[in-house]
C-alpha cells in the first residue's frame, strides 16, 4: 500500500487532491485542523467510490503537534511509510500592508510556511531510508507575481517556491523529487470573497479554474512517471501570468 498525505485535505483544492489521488490507488491521510465535518465528508467521497482514506488531525503550524501526530501513524503502521507528501495547509489574512498587524503577518508565515517545514522534515528521513518519495507543494500565483493586499501570502509563498528548488537539489539523489504548483485564480471557498466577474475578464481562458483541475496536475507529479521532474514550479492560472 502506498501512502499519500494531503495537509489541509478536508476542503476545496485538498479535498480534490484526496480524491483524485485515492482514485489512483494512493490510501490518502486526511489532514485537518479543526473542521472534522468537512473532512469526514471528503473520507466519505473517497470511501464510497471504493477508495481509502483515513483521518489524521493536527495543526501544520505547531512542530510539537505534527510530531506527535505522525508519531501516532508510525505506531500503527510499522510497516509502511508515507512515500508522497502534498503540502497544501495554508490561510490567507488580506490587507495592505501599511494596515497589517503582526498576527496577520505571523500567522500567515507560521501556516503557509512553517507548516511546510515541519511536516516535511518530519517525513522525509523515511522517504530517503526508503530511496523513494514524492513531495508537493501548493504555491501561488501570489508567490510568483506578488499581489497588492498579500504581501504576507506573497512572502510565505515565494519562499516555499524557493524551498522547494533547494530541497530538490538536497534528495534528488535517493529518487525523492520536490516540486511546487503554483495556481491562479481557482473555485474554493478561500476565493469566495472575490469579485470573480471582474477578475475572470483578466484571464485568457475567461474562467476560474477548478480544483479538480490542479488535482490532475499534483497526481501526475505524485506518480513514478514523473520520476525526472524535480525543483519544478508549475503554474496553472488559465494564462493570467506567464
Amino acid at each position: 500500500m502506498e501512502y499519500a498525505l494531503v495537509t489541509g485535505g478536508s476542503r476545496g483544492i485538498g479535498r480534490a487532491i484526496c480524491q483524485k489521488l485515492a482514485d489512483s490507488g494512493f490510501s490518502v491521510i486526511i489532514n485537518y485542523k479543526s473542521n472534522e465535518a468537512a473532512a469526514l465528508e471528503t473520507q466519505k467521497l473517497i470511501t464510497e467510490t471504493g477508495g481509502i482514506a483515513e483521518l489524521l488531525p493536527f495543526d501544520v503550524s505547531d512542530g510539537k503537534a505534527v510530531d506527535a501526530a505522525v508519531e501516532q501513524w508510525q505506531s500503527s503502521h510499522l510497516d509502511d511509510y508515507i512515500s508522497v507528501l502534498v503540502n497544501n495547509a495554508g490561510i490567507r489574512k488580506d490587507t495592505m500592508m501599511i494596515f497589517m498587524q503582526d498576527e496577520d503577518w505571523t500567522d500567515v508565515i507560521d501556516t503557509n510556511l512553517f507548516g511546510f517545514f515541519y511536516i516535511t522534515r518530519r517525513l522525509l528521513k523515511d522517504m530517503l531510508t526508503h530511496r523513494y518519495g514524492r513531495i508537493i507543494n501548493v504555491a501561488s500565483l501570489s508567490g510568483i507575481k506578488g499581489l497588492p493586499g498579500q504581501v504576507n501570502y506573497s512572502a510565505a509563498k515565494a519562499a516555499l517556491i524557493g524551498a522547494t528548488k533547494s530541497l530538490s537539489q538536497e534528495v534528488g539523489a535517493r529518487k525523492v523529487t520536490v516540486n511546487a504548483v503554483a495556481p491562479g485564480f481557482v473555485a474554493t471557498d478561500m476565493t469566495a470573497s472575490l469579485d470573480e466577474a471582474s477578475l475572470k475578464k483578466m484571464i485568457p481562458v475567461g474562467r476560474f479554474g477548478r480544483p479538480e483541475e490542479v488535482a490532475s496536475l499534483v497526481n501526475y507529479l505524485a506518480s513514478r512517471e514523473a520520476a525526472y521532474i524535480t525543483g519544478e514550479v508549475i503554474s496553472i492560472n488559465g494564462g493570467l501570468y506567464t
